[in-house]
């Protein structure tokens, strides 16, 4: 008794016998040549010829009472041609997905170098926060005195506010552009400037 084939084994060997004899079996004849040429045993023939059927690689056609199967060498070549040329494509859409994700990490780096410029205006930004919490403070203890001195203060406040909220915009802005341009997360952005979580309008 040979060694014991596995499935696969045995799906390549029935395979052959189509191959090696192009022309169509009845199950019964496929049960018989199986085991004598290509050692299937008979009583796997049927699902190992089925399995082959339904992946496409042996043809079944009834023809009367009777079930025909077969498998010629050309389609055989025609399908490992087809899938070659799918793989092929399926790996140039691959490479193109790489160099477009390659080429946004790359855009998404610039720009986010340390500058002057940016450090700058992120200080002012701070400054004008940390005044406007200043003159919230100093209006608390103005609330009870001179109504003139008040209203200067107020309207200092209201300068303050305008201010810092502009620059609250600008950065809301950029924030924006940013996520838009280099699907970038909002998270990121605060955690790599040094924006506070609870950042906003005042």
């Amino acid at each position: 008794m040979g060694p014991r084939l596995s499935l696969e084994e045995k799906r390549k060997r029935m395979m052959d016998i189509f191959h090696e004899m192009p022309e169509p079996f009845l199950l019964k004849e496929l049960e018989r040549i199986g085991p004598k040429q290509k050692g299937i045993v008979s009583q796997s023939v049927k699902d190992v010829v089925q399995s082959l059927v339904d992946d496409g690689m042996c043809h079944c056609e009834k023809v009367g009472t009777s079930n025909f199967f077969w498998a010629f060498p050309s389609e055989a070549a025609v399908k490992r041609k087809n899938k070659m040329i799918q793989l092929e494509k399926e790996l140039a859409q691959m490479q193109a997905k790489q160099k477009e994700l390659v080429d946004l990490i790359a855009n998404a780096q610039l720009g986010r170098e340390h500058t002057e410029e940016r450090g700058y205006l992120l200080e002012e930004m701070m400054e004008t926060e940390a005044l406007w919490n200043r003159q919230q403070e100093e209006l608390k203890q103005f609330k009870e005195c001179d109504p003139v001195l008040m209203n200067r203060k107020r309207e200092e406040a209201v300068m303050a506010k305008d201010a810092a909220n502009r620059w609250t915009d600008n950065v809301f802005i950029i924030q924006s552009w940013v996520r838009d341009k280099f699907n970038m997360d909002m998270g990121e952005f605060n955690k790599f400037f040094g924006i506070p979580a609870e950042f906003d309008s005042v």
